[in-house]
C-alpha cells in the first residue's frame, strides 16, 4: 500500500511538471524603471524566440507616432495593445500577425501614458498568411530614440592614419578582416541595439556613401569622429541586420 501511495505521488508530480513545461513561452523585456528613456532592452535579453503562431485581432483604437502606431485589438475575449511601424489602419476591421516582443510598463513619451502591457510586432496584414516588411529589430530601432541628423555638405578632414570611406567601399577586399581607422561625420544613432550602439558616418569622400560601425562608446550626433574597428563584408546579424561592409567593435581614437 505504502508503494502505491508513493508511485501515485511520484505520477502527480511529473504529470504536474509536464503542464507547467507546456506552457507557451513569450520574449517579455525588463520594465522600464525611473526616468529611463530606453525603450526595448538589446535582443540578447530575449529568454526564448518570439512564438510564430498567427493571430487573428479586431483594431478597436488606434494611436499614431511620427514612426509607428499604437493598437488596441482583441483576439478572442482578450484586448490589449500592440506597436507596429506606421501605417493606416482601419478601426474595427480584422488583421493578423505573428510573433512580438512583450513589453510590460512600457512609457509612451508622445502620449504621456503607460501601457501596462504592449506587443512590438514586425507589422500586421490584412489575410491570414501574409508577411511584413519590417522587422522586430528595426522597430526596436526606431523606438529606442534612433535620431538622425539634418544632413548638410560634409566635408571631413581624415585623422592621421586614416583612410576615406570611398577608399574603404572601393577596395573592400583589400580591407577585410583588417583593423582601420575612418575619420567622419556621424548623421544617424541607433542605441543599445543586440547590446551595442550602431553609428552612421559620412565623411565627403563620396556623396551617397556612408559607414555603420557598432561600437561600445557613446558618440554625439554630428560630431566628427575617428574610429578605429575591424572590417567585415556581407555581414548579417539577423532580424534584418544585414551589411555589405560593416565596422565592428571600434573605439573612438
Amino acid at each position: 500500500m505504502k508503494n502505491t501511495v508513493v508511485l501515485a505521488a511520484m505520477l502527480f508530480v511529473a504529470l504536474f511538471m509536464s503542464a507547467c513545461n507546456s506552457k507557451p513561452k513569450v520574449i517579455e523585456g525588463d520594465p522600464l524603471s525611473g526616468e529611463s528613456n530606453s525603450v526595448f532592452p538589446q535582443a540578447e535579453q530575449a529568454q526564448s524566440p518570439a512564438t510564430k503562431e498567427e493571430h487573428e485581432v479586431v483594431v478597436e483604437e488606434t494611436l499614431d507616432t511620427d514612426k509607428y502606431t499604437y493598437l488596441s485589438v482583441k483576439e478572442g475575449d482578450e484586448s490589449f495593445w500592440i506597436a507596429i511601424p506606421k501605417r493606416p489602419v482601419e478601426v474595427g476591421k480584422t488583421y493578423y500577425y505573428s510573433g512580438g516582443l512583450l513589453k510590460k510598463n512600457f512609457f509612451s513619451q508622445e502620449y504621456n501614458r503607460v501601457f501596462e502591457t504592449l506587443y512590438l510586432v514586425s507589422g500586421i496584414t490584412e489575410q491570414p498568411g501574409g508577411s511584413s516588411a519590417a522587422t522586430a529589430a528595426e522597430i526596436m530601432a526606431n523606438m529606442q530614440g534612433g535620431a538622425v541628423a539634418d544632413e548638410g555638405p560634409i566635408d571631413v578632414k581624415p585623422a592621421p592614419g586614416a583612410i576615406t570611406i570611398s577608399e574603404l567601399m572601393k577596395n573592400r577586399q583589400k580591407y577585410a578582416g583588417k583593423v582601420v581607422k575612418i575619420t567622419g561625420k556621424c548623421v544617424k544613432i541607433n542605441p543599445n541595439i543586440m547590446g551595442r550602439n550602431w553609428i552612421h558616418l559620412k565623411d565627403g569622400s563620396s556623396e551617397d556613401m556612408e559607414l555603420t560601425v557598432t561600437t561600445d562608446d557613446v558618440i554625439q550626433l554630428q560630431s566628427v569622429v575617428t574610429m578605429e574597428g575591424t572590417i567585415s563584408l556581407n555581414k548579417d546579424f539577423g532580424a534584418g541586420y544585414r551589411y555589405d561592409v560593416i565596422m565592428e567593435e571600434a573605439k573612438m581614437q
